[in-house]
């Protein structure tokens, strides 16, 4: 199922105030870009992330994030990408949201 427009406006809402915001559909997901710089992804299934570069992602970890992996068809591998999910408490919090992109952004 692709993102809605609904769902790209309340990514643009949500992360506003870092200003230089882009977004672009790709595989049903969204890719959202600060001053062109991927720092997140709006999974098909709704589900927000924030990458996780330079360890970040163990930060993420310990505010309850927990990191994207999928299982590969061919093989049944499992691959661990460097994406974790928002921590709960940012999903109604614009501007706790925005410190952790700011953050994650920083190690990009």
């Amino acid at each position: 199922m692709a993102v809605s427009d609904e769902q790209i406006e309340q990514i643009k809402d949500m992360f506003a105030d870092l200003g230089g915001l882009s977004t672009r559909k790709m595989m049903g997901g969204l890719a959202i870009y600060h001053e062109g710089t991927v720092f997140a992804l709006l999974h098909s299934s709704g589900q927000l992330y924030l990458k996780g570069a330079d360890g970040y992602g163990e930060e993420l970890e310990a505010l309850g994030s927990t990191r994207w992996s999928y299982q590969k068809k061919d093989s049944g591998k499992e691959v661990k990408m460097p994406y974790w999910t928002l921590p709960e408490s940012a999903l109604d919090d614009p501007e706790e949201a925005c410190t952790l992109a700011r953050a994650a952004l920083a190690r990009l």
